[in-house]
Formats: structure tokens, sequence, C-alpha cells
């Protein structure tokens, strides 16, 4: 029995969980996934890692500036870089000196588990089932006999996801507002590349305009002492759309790299590859509102990046609404 059951352990979730923790709720995060942050995750590879999701935090708004400077000053984050490149068809290769970029060199992955801390978090869980029983919420699991129960529920997960949950018992304003928001796809490969191989001296490139191509970056040049040359891609969201379904997304890879290779010969070569699908990888439609009210007889919210804005930004900004209306509700029942 918990007083708010959160569902999703991305940025949003953590950062509810922990605004609800320090105000002395008992709260549980419960994430599908195997590791937290969502999308701010990073892959373990032998001896080094690898971000898989996120590659770095650009402060665009009061919060991520402020929750940039907490994690400088715990060690947890570091400057990247000034500079990034762009690259289009028809000018070639530009350099744009901007804000700096910061990264983890623990991987991104370090920045969630920050926000973790002392949290009980239920990772592996994947929530199936959301009923409303004698005045609380009864969450159900999937491959799991057991359930958690709570007087507030927060599901901090995409808009399609949270509608297959609630789309039996909510009411048809909450239903369009999910529906109305939308979400472009990317696919992400990681690739080694042989030591000592000439590469691109560039750490962050934009692709402009590009069919299959969104993003490349140098992931290794992230690393203190690494000497394994290992570079991340991003898809373009056409391209993902066309190809998120492949149940093999080893050839998929390769065509993310084949590409690569024709605007970078250098990058042709390379050791090994891992990829990741990302279904609902940046919101592309979202609400107006910082986290959304399913207005039942228990507490029901959704946040997420979704919610206000598309961005970083944003999912903080959520994450804290939706903390901010639970203790509204609940104050009043547990004084």
């Amino acid at each position: 029995m918990f007083d708010v059951a959160i569902v999703g352990a991305g940025i949003s979730g953590l950062i509810c969980a922990q605004q609800l923790r320090q105000a002395g709720y008992r709260v549980v995060l419960m994430e599908k996934s195997r590791g937290l942050g969502g999308r701010v995750t990073t892959r373990r590879l032998q001896d080094t890692c690898a971000d898989r999701g996120l590659s770095y935090l650009t402060p665009n708004g009061e919060l991520t500036t402020r929750f940039v400077e907490l994690l400088k000053s715990q060690d947890i984050v570091t400057v990247w870089t000034d500079t990034r490149h762009e690259f289009k068809a028809d000018f070639g290769l530009k350099t744009v000196k901007g804000e700096p970029l910061y990264i983890a060199p623990n991987g991104m992955s370090a920045i969630a588990r920050f926000l973790a801390k002392d949290l009980e978090v239920q990772l592996s869980r994947r929530v199936v089932g959301l009923n409303l029983f004698n005045d609380c919420w009864h969450l159900q699991f999937e491959s799991s006999n057991t359930e958690v129960i709570a007087k507030a529920v927060v599901m901090a997960i995409p808009a399609p996801q949270a509608l297959v949950l609630i789309e039996s018992f909510a009411a048809p304003r909450v239903l369009d507002s999910l529906r109305k928001v939308e979400f472009s796809a990317c696919i992400s490969a990681i690739a080694r590349y042989p030591t000592n191989t000439p590469l691109p001296s560039w750490r962050s490139l934009t692709v402009l305009d590009d069919d299959t191509l969104a993003w490349i970056g140098n992931d290794s040049s992230k690393r203190l002492g690494n000497t394994l040359p290992i570079f991340v891609f991003h898809s373009s969201a056409k391209f993902a759309q066309t190809y998120i379904d492949t149940e093999d997304l080893q050839p998929v890879g390769q065509l993310l790299l084949a590409k690569a290779a024709k605007l970078f010969p250098e990058l042709a070569n390379f050791d090994w590859l891992q990829c990741d699908r990302w279904r609902y990888a940046f919101p592309t439609v979202s609400l107006a509102d910082h986290c959304l009210d399913a207005r039942t007889p228990q507490p029901l919210f959704f946040c997420g990046d979704w919610c206000g804005g598309i961005n970083l930004e944003s999912a903080m900004r959520s994450g804290l609404a939706a903390a901010e209306q639970i203790n509204q509700v609940l104050q009043p029942t547990l004084s």
C-alpha cells in the first residue's frame, strides 16, 4: 500500500517521485524496462559505454539551467563541446558555435541514477491493468500475480501508452486529450570502429534535410581515457517510421551506417553494430497544460515531455506540476 504509484521512470516520473518523497509521501516508481531514465540511458559495452538515447543536455529554460548546475556540482556532468557541426547536401559541412553541450562521462544514465536516490523503484514491471476498488487504485503487472495498491497514480509515460491503460474508464475529454498527442520515432545505432582508424574530428553533427540520418555523435570523445572509437547514429523520423516495427534491427542499422558512409567514407568500416528503437522519441504535438488531470474519484494524473512542451524543460516542469497537483489532493486526507 502506497500513497502514490508512479508509472514510468523517465525524467518526469523521477522528478515527480522525488518531490513527493521529500514531501513525506510513500511513493513507488514502476518501470517496464531494466533501467531508469527512459531515453536518458546508457548501454554498457565491454570496458566502456555509449549513450543510446539522449546524447547531451542543453539548458533551454530556468529548470534545466538549475538542474545542469546541480549536476555539475555533483561531478555528474561536464561540458562536452560548444562547437556543433551541421551537414547539408547543398553546402556540405558547417561549423556552428553556440551554447555548451553537457554530457555525463560515466554515461547519461548517471543522471537518472542521481534522481532516483532514496526512491523505491521496481524495474522490469510492466503495468497492464489499472482498476479502482475501495477508494484505491490497483495496478496489475505483466507475468505477475502481485499488484500495487495506491491512493493516487501518476502516469509518467507517453500518451499512447497511457491511453491503453485507461481507455475503458476515463472520461471522453481525457481520452480525446491523450489522442491528440503525437510523437516521432527514432532508430539509433551504436558502432565501434577499429582502433587507430582515421575518423571525423567533429563531436556532434546534425544532418539537415535528410530522409535517413538526423544526427551523428562521437560518443567515445565523452569518455575519459577511452581509446575505443565509438560513434552513435540517430535516424530521421521518416526513416524510423518506415522501419520501427522491423523485428531484426541489425539490417536497418546497416542502412543507417551506409548512408553515413556516403557522407563520410571514413565511417564505412566498423567492427560491430548495436541498434535500438524509440517509438516515442520526440513529441511533435503536445498538450498545452503541464499535466493532465483524469478527474477520477481517486487522483490520476499524466505527465511527461508531451505536457506543456516538447523537451527536457517541459518534462521537468510537468513532473513538478503533477507532484503539486497530487499534494493538493492528498494533503487534506492525510493531515
